[in-house]
């Protein structure tokens, strides 16, 4: 293989992005978020040091590393985490202002200059802004916990075992590991076994993990008589597929299976019409393409047919109306919340399935990040640039020398309307370590898997197509590199 990459055949791509970035509607957006520099990214410091000061100042005379300082790196990583908007500092430093110049008064007392609402409707008002984003109704909607903590929640309120009958629980064989777990546990917690009561979905016919909808109907089919649940993921976060979730839902429930979707890689990734296409129930993570944070507060999606409330606070027994979900303070009907009441009437909807007050700091922190997503004009915007996106990342990475090509290749799926924001190249065995030191070398961000998956995923939000070919021109230099070191 060539020593250098043949800058020549990159020049064209460099000439359509440019074009594509000039056309791009959304091209502004990029600009509420910070991108770290390519010298912030290779810093070992939170704050840069006199002597990196001095040293970045010998820098700018020398033209191969004068533009480290100031270029952007090529952040191609909204997949595992979301970069973080502008105004995310502002929103909470404004929290922090009323937490420390109003103290416990914060909780219900609004502030004529704040944009944000009192602690008490914070989260009615996060759950406002995500709700179009899953497409439900805001009802529906819960803004609190982290993801495998609301499926274990959605769990213990829908998994209902019937050890004779309806026991088991199907999932994909190369689930999450997160999710594998929590339904382990939900079914050892139950006194059942994994071995009778766990079905795993896998293609007999895909070498990549790629499983079709008849995969999944198949599976289902076979074990619906005792079945009582089925977790499915909208995304498969290792390769990028989508699945058809109206379609296999309905399948779903021609044979009265409850089906909870987990929704990390597609909230905020893909349009979603949960309440239309009458989805159970969801729950997903918001550090990702919602750019909340890490570790930020997750979102819970019930369908209402599912937290109805039929009963009310005077009947002697009213938990009989509430069905078998977990109990707790915040999901206490607001009028009643702090009358310290020991008897429990939940909230209408999603939000009586609520536990602890949430957290305030990571609330403010989602919704500044939901008000950017307000402003360009919902998912469905955003996608329409994210399918052009990810298919002119595509297109980059066909200019690879005919070498380096047969290094790799995408898993994902070509079809745009079975993928969202992401291609994940498989690596030829041995090269993920040496390429994964070459991308950080080129101050290039993409996320690895192991053993040999690269996950690429260019963000509507804030990537541009320049980005596209900024990846494939270093990935070319990186498989050179690694290949020659090897």
């Amino acid at each position: 293989m060539s020593t250098s990459t043949d800058q020549s055949r990159f020049e064209n791509l460099r000439a359509q992005a440019e074009i594509l970035d000039g056309e791009d509607e959304l091209r502004h957006l990029r600009d509420e978020f910070h991108i770290p520099t390519k010298a912030e990214i290779k810093r070992k410091t939170l704050e840069q040091q006199p002597q990196q000061q001095e040293q970045q100042q010998k820098d700018r005379n020398d033209p191969a590393l004068a533009d480290e300082t100031t270029t952007p790196c090529t952040y191609l990583c909204g997949n595992s985490l979301g970069l973080q908007p502008k105004r995310t500092a502002t929103r909470i430093n404004q929290y922090l202002q009323t937490w420390s110049t109003q103290g416990v008064q914060g909780h219900f007392k609004p502030l004529d200059d704040s944009p944000l609402p009192t602690w008490l409707d914070a989260d009615a008002r996060a759950a406002k802004l995500m709700s179009p984003i899953v497409g439900a109704d805001e009802s529906e909607v819960a803004v609190m916990q982290t993801l495998t903590a609301n499926l274990h929640l959605l769990m213990s309120a829908f998994y209902r075992p019937d050890p004779k009958g309806r026991h088991k629980i199907i999932l994909e064989s190369k689930a999450f590991p997160s999710d594998h777990y929590a339904v382990l546990s939900q079914i050892r917690h139950h006194g059942l076994s994994p071995n009778t009561s766990m079905v795993t979905i896998e293609s007999p016919y895909s070498e990549d993990n790629l499983i079709t909808t008849y995969d999944i109907q198949s599976i289902i089919s076979k074990h619906a008589s005792d079945t009582a649940l089925i977790l499915l993921p909208g995304i498969q976060y290792y390769t990028g597929q989508l699945l058809d979730i109206p379609t296999i839902t309905a399948f779903a429930h021609k044979h009265d299976i409850f089906v909870i979707w987990d929704l990390a890689h597609a909230v905020g990734n893909v349009p979603l019409s949960l309440h239309d296409w009458d989805v159970d129930a969801a729950a997903w993570c918001t550090y990702k393409y919602l750019n909340g944070g890490p570790g930020c507060i997750g979102g819970m999606f019930i369908n209402s047919r599912n937290s109805l409330v039929t009963t009310t606070l005077t009947d002697e027994q009213p938990e009989r109306g509430y069905g078998k979900r977990l109990s707790g303070w915040w999901g206490n009907d607001k009028g009643t919340r702090f009358q310290m009441d020991p008897r429990f009437h939940p909230v209408k909807g999603a939000a009586g399935f609520q536990l602890s007050n949430p957290s305030i700091l990571d609330i403010t922190s989602l919704s500044a990040s939901l008000e950017v997503i307000e402003l360009a004009g919902g998912v469905s915007t955003l996608r329409e640039k994210s399918k052009k996106l990810t298919a002119f990342l595509e297109h980059s990475i066909s200019f690879l020398s005919e070498d380096a090509k047969q290094l790799f290749r995408v898993i994902t799926p070509s079809d745009p309307e079975q993928r969202g924001a992401q291609l994940s190249i498989l690596l030829a065995d041995n090269l993920l370590h040496p390429v994964m030191k070459e991308f950080q070398k080129s101050g290039v961000i993409v996320d690895e898997r192991q053993p040999n998956v690269v996950r690429v995923a260019p963000a509507p939000l804030y990537n541009s197509f320049a980005d596209c070919v900024a990846f494939a021109e270093a990935f070319e230099a990186a498989l050179i590199a690694s290949q020659d070191a090897l």
